[in-house]
């Protein structure tokens, strides 16, 4: 019953429903008219009924064979289309209708077949298109974040997505204070500002935005459908580094000027005096000579220390690796302090490990640089009556490395300066003053880019007011790169 129904309800089933009921018709209407005269006007009347049965049994089954071929030529290809139609829907771009005819059902069936057709390849090209944007927002250094109409985060590449996680951990001040509206928005509370004037201005929109200790800049664009403004899109690049960088450049140009400025107004203004005539004797001339000689001797200092430091930097560091022997190295250079130890009056003390303290390829002027430099800030910042003490040990580890300690009983360095004691001109800042030391301020710098380069190590510890304690580690062996 139900493939009857099912029958009945196909183009087929309704077009031999209704010739099968025209049929019908005709005949009973013929019938109605024709059989009361039959008897009358015929002799063999059932011969006549019987030719009338005849021909309408045989009118049913001509309409029974002109529905089967309605079925074949009709219902069937549009089955077909149906069933394509459908998995087409599904999203199998691949399916196609066999139909052998020349009609118009024919005609139909090609022309669906070549828009199927025409469908994958514009839906293969869309996925060649949509892994290359996939893999091209995949290697993207930047964050890229796209946002709806309402701030909604729709789309982020795995930078983004980084990005949002780790700005959701941030507590923000002004939480509080957000609208109900931008509350329920997404959108991470830094962009929000820059989102708001892209979508009043529907103009593309740049700035810098700080979060925590981390700078990024920020280019916004808005993002249209059909003339109306329907989200943007947002591309961050961390540029902490880069800002960094500028103010330490500025901030070097400054220490440069202010350091080489001040040699040369004191050469400048007791050569002024000399030529004036202001020293009225022998003593006080050789005092203003001492004086500018002094200084230029200074000025000449900083200028090879800033060629020396920006060599350094640059990757440019000569090293030349030889055997070296580190206690050997470290007496002589205590040896070479002790008299200027005995004048200022400092408990100078030497601490050597026993047996062989080798360093296979190292550069023992370098090394000695640094031992020296070390000291003579130890020295210059500590008061008499106080002692400092340099040693060398074999790291306690794995013994693969040795260990240079140079601790004074000075001043001491302020916790919150520790961090930017190897910075250029560290001694500009609060914790040294012109007037304790003579130093260009480029010497810990130096320091450190030297046990860099020979891949060790340089820490320090300090307590203000009781001493600092610097820690070289040095390996024996040159790690292979």
């Amino acid at each position: 019953m139900e493939q009857v129904r099912k029958l009945w309800q196909t183009l087929v089933g309704k077009l031999w429903l209704t010739i099968i009921g025209l049929v019908a018709c005709v005949l009973l209407t013929l019938g109605f008219f024709l059989l009361p005269y039959v008897d009358i006007a015929f002799a063999n009347s059932a011969a006549v009924k019987r030719m009338l049965i005849y021909v309408g049994v045989i009118g049913f089954s001509m309409t029974t064979v002109f529905a089967l071929f309605l079925l074949k030529k009709i219902t069937q290809p549009m089955r077909q289309l149906i069933d394509a139609t459908d998995s087409v829907r599904r999203g199998d771009y691949a399916a196609r209708v066999h139909v052998e005819a020349h009609d118009e059902i024919g005609e139909l069936a090609g022309t669906f077949n070549l828009m199927t057709a025409r469908l994958e390849e514009n839906i293969r090209d869309l996925n060649i298109e949509k892994e290359q944007l996939a893999g091209v927002l995949r290697s993207m250094s930047d964050a890229m974040i796209t946002f709806g109409p309402g701030g909604a985060v729709q789309l982020t590449n795995p930078g983004g997505e980084r990005l949002l996680q780790d700005w959701k951990e941030i507590g923000w001040e002004d939480e509080e204070d957000e609208s109900a509206e931008a509350a329920r928005a997404e959108i991470p509370q830094p962009l929000s500002p820059l989102f708001e004037e892209v979508t009043r201005t529907l103009e593309d929109r740049s700035a810098n935005v700080l979060v925590r200790h981390s700078v990024w800049a920020v280019n916004m664009a808005p993002l249209f459908l059909e003339g109306e403004m329907r989200g943007a899109v947002a591309v961050l690049r961390d540029v902490t580094e880069a800002v960094n960088m500028e103010k330490m450049r500025k901030d070097f140009v400054a220490n440069v000027s202010h350091e080489i400025r001040t040699p040369l107004s004191m050469m400048q203004g007791y050569s002024e005096a000399l030529l004036d005539g202001f020293a009225d004797s022998p003593e006080e001339r050789d005092e203003l000579l001492n004086v500018i000689h002094d200084e230029s001797l200074r000025m000449g200092r900083l200028v090879k220390d800033l060629l020396d430091l920006a060599r350094m930097e640059a990757g440019h560091t000569d090293i030349l690796r030889n055997r070296v022997d580190a206690g050997e190295l470290v007496e002589r250079v205590y040896r070479k302090f002790a008299v200027r130890a005995k004048d200022g009056e400092l408990d100078f003390r030497l601490e050597r490990a026993e047996g062989e303290l080798l360093l296979e390829q190292a550069d023992e002027d370098r090394l000695e640089q640094v031992v020296t430099n070390l000291l003579d800030n130890a020295f210059r910042h500590t008061p008499p009556g106080r002692g400092v003490t340099i040693a060398v040990k074999p790291t306690t580890a794995e013994r693969e490395a040795l260990t240079i300690y140079v601790t004074d009983e000075g001043q001491g360095i302020p916790a919150e300066d520790l961090p930017y004691i190897f910075d250029r001109f560290y001694k500009a800042d609060k914790a040294r003053t012109r007037a304790a030391s003579s130093g260009t301020g480029l010497g810990l710098a130096i320091v450190r880019n030297i046990v860099e380069a020979h891949g060790g190590t340089i820490q320090v510890e300090s307590v203000l007011g009781e001493g600092t304690k610097f820690r070289v580690v040095l390996p024996k062996h040159r790690k292979s790169v």
